[in-house]
Parts: C-alpha cells; sequence; structure tokens
C-alpha cells in the first residue's frame, strides 16, 4: 500500500454557496476518511451518497470537524453523524464555556441561563452535539494546536474566540459593548454590500477595510502534510484567523509561503483576506500573466450566489501563481500520492478577471 490522499470539495448548489468537504487518506497502511463541513440541510444526503459512491461505503468515518456554526457550513453534517459510526466529533461550542464567560455579559448572573441563551444563538451546533450525545459520538475541540488525525488546527486560539464569542452580534449584549457599536456594525454590514466593477490591471488589488463576521472569524483552520503536498483548510476565517494560522505556522512545523492546495476562505469572500496575508501564506505576486502555476486554489462557491467569488480574490490568487478553480455546478477532487483511479474528468480553472470590486 502506497500513501495518497483526495479531498473532494463537493458542489453546494443552492441560492448562496456552502462549504461540505470530504477527505480520504492513507499513511503508512491506514486509511482515514475525515468530513470538513456538510453544507446545508439538504446536501447532507448529498455528502453521504458521495461518501459511500467513493469511499467504499464505509461503516465508520475516524473524524467529522464542524468549522463553526453557519447553516451553510454545519447543518449537512446532522446526516452525517447520523448515518455512521463516527470517531470523533470536532467543534468549539461557546455555552461550553458560559461560566468562564458570565462576569463578561451585564444581562446574565445565572451560568446556566447563559448556557441556555448561547445553545439558542449557536443553534446548529446545538443540534450536532445532541445526535453526538445520543450515538455515544466524543465531541472535541479544535482549538489552535489540537490533532486531528494528519491535520493540525491552525486557528482559532481559545482566548481569540471567547473574544469572538463575547462581541458577536448573534450572542447577548456584551458589558463593555453598546448602541453605538451595533449602529456601527450594521452600518458596516451595508457597506461591505456594496461595490462596483471596474477594470484593473495585471497585478492591481483592492481589498476594502471591512472584516468579516465574527462566525466566520471562529472557523476552524487545519493544515496537513500529505504524499509532499502542503494542504490548508480555512473555513470562512478572516484576516484575523490567519494572522493567527501566519504566526503559528513555525510551531506546526510549517514554512510559509508556500501551500500547495488552498482552500479559500469564505466562498472568495473579499473581506476574510488582503494583499499582505496572500504574500505571506501563498507568495509574492508573480511579474506577469501566464506564469507556470505554482500551486491550485480551491472556492466553494454555487452557481446561484452573485456574491461570490468576488472577483478581487480570484484575481489575488492568480496573481501569486494559483490555479483557481470553483464548485459552481460541480464537484472538486484534487489528490497527491497513489490515489485509487476515478473517471472524473479533469477540473478547469477559472478565467483570470479583467475586473475587480471597487
Amino acid at each position: 500500500m502506497a500513501d495518497f490522499f483526495e479531498i473532494d470539495f463537493l458542489d453546494v448548489e443552492a441560492k448562496s454557496s456552502g462549504d461540505a468537504i470530504c477527505i480520504r487518506y492513507e499513511v503508512a497502511g491506514q486509511r482515514y476518511i475525515h468530513v470538513v463541513d456538510g453544507g446545508f440541510q439538504s446536501t447532507g444526503e448529498a455528502v453521504v451518497k458521495h461518501i459511500n459512491a467513493f469511499y467504499d461505503s464505509p461503516a465508520r468515518i475516524e473524524h467529522v470537524v464542524a468549522t463553526h456554526n453557519d447553516g451553510d457550513h454545519a447543518v449537512g453534517l446532522q446526516n452525517v453523524l447520523e448515518t455512521y459510526n463516527v470517531g470523533a466529533l470536532w467543534m468549539l461550542r461557546p455555552w461550553v464555556y458560559a461560566e468562564e464567560l458570565l462576569p463578561r455579559f451585564k444581562n446574565y448572573t445565572n451560568a446556566g441561563n447563559l448556557r441556555s441563551a448561547l445553545r439558542k444563538a449557536y443553534s446548529n451546533l446545538a443540534a450536532l452535539e445532541d445526535i453526538a450525545v445520543r450515538r455515544g459520538i466524543t465531541i472535541y475541540e479544535p482549538f489552535q494546536g489540537s490533532v486531528i488525525g494528519a491535520f493540525r488546527v491552525m486557528a482559532p486560539t481559545r482566548k481569540r474566540f471567547l473574544d469572538l464569542v463575547v462581541d458577536s452580534d448573534k450572542t447577548p449584549v456584551a458589558v463593555d459593548e453598546g448602541a453605538l457599536s451595533l449602529l456601527a456594525r450594521a452600518l458596516t454590514g451595508i457597506a461591505q454590500k456594496a461595490a462596483a466593477l471596474v477594470s484593473a490591471a495585471w497585478g492591481a488589488e483592492y481589498f476594502p477595510a471591512g472584516e468579516t463576521s465574527n462566525e466566520n472569524e471562529m472557523s476552524v483552520v487545519q493544515y496537513a502534510y500529505l504524499s509532499g503536498f502542503k494542504i490548508m483548510l480555512t473555513g470562512d476565517t478572516g484576516r484575523s484567523g490567519l494572522r493567527e494560522v501566519i504566526e503559528y505556522a513555525p510551531l506546526a512545523g510549517l514554512s510559509l509561503p508556500g501551500i500547495d492546495r488552498f482552500q479559500v476562505p469564505h466562498h472568495g469572500g473579499r473581506h476574510n483576506v488582503s494583499s499582505e496575508l496572500l504574500d505571506q501564506i501563498l507568495g509574492k505576486k508573480l511579474d506577469q500573466q501566464g506564469s507556470p502555476a505554482k500551486f491550485s486554489a480551491f472556492i466553494s462557491s454555487a452557481k446561484a450566489d452573485e456574491d461570490h467569488p468576488r472577483k478581487s480574490v480570484v484575481r489575488a490568487v492568480i496573481h501569486r501563481g494559483g490555479m483557481v478553480y470553483t464548485t459552481e455546478s460541480t464537484s472538486i477532487r484534487t489528490q497527491g500520492g497513489f490515489a485509487p483511479q476515478r473517471s472524473w474528468g479533469p477540473a478547469v480553472p477559472a478565467a483570470y478577471p479583467e475586473e475587480q470590486e471597487s
């Protein structure tokens, strides 16, 4: 038996984009299945069918990872947990830390009440917890440094995660938060939607100052070195999460830049990355268009989703030598080593956009 990996970015075709990633790999003669997110409720059945069809109808899945609470990532995993013997469920549950967080919420004096409020606010993860408890599946915390099979968690740290919970729009009002900051967030959300396309020369990049949501920043980022390839799966993480990845990389044995297989965060959202961060993770911009590709990048985006991926993001990845592949109406497989044969045809990379959002 020879080592290999295969990563399938499944087509989550809906009005908005979603993530559903199935992974199978072999190391030292042992095969493992690792599922990262499951898309929407309607996607869960497709994930199960895919695993049965291409991973030999396994009875067991070693690891299931819910990167964060959003319904386009977490809900489809219910079907996976109900169908298979799952070795471990990895997810971060805000309510587990209710007692520790209690002093930071001004409207709560009882940890039990805060716990209930947080479970309600993060109901998609709570539903996964209920299934796991009923089926006897062990739940683990995927904080930075955790090892999930061949993968290592690069972000978030425990401290940043708890800060994100306190500052989130989904949670009860924190002690130090007022109406002014809530208004500012609302205005930021409106500003993020206003973008016109403008022509841009090769290498020109523009990313607005607004940040992605706290929920996206809670995403679990994973890294693995398999069959000679550096692989990074980012969920919906934002700039803060990517900074944590960069800072932690030396401790994880990861030399940056130089990722070979890169999941572009948040369906190609432009509030999740920046030119500086992409330089540090993927490398500097190439001098000219048409240079040989250096790595592959994958964007989980639906064809019906007019907002994703952003052209500015696709451009920026191509500037650094990336071949960009999207899941618009198609699932994509990337593999390394001696991966099993499959009859899928070659994936077609995205064309270089001559325009970007202003």
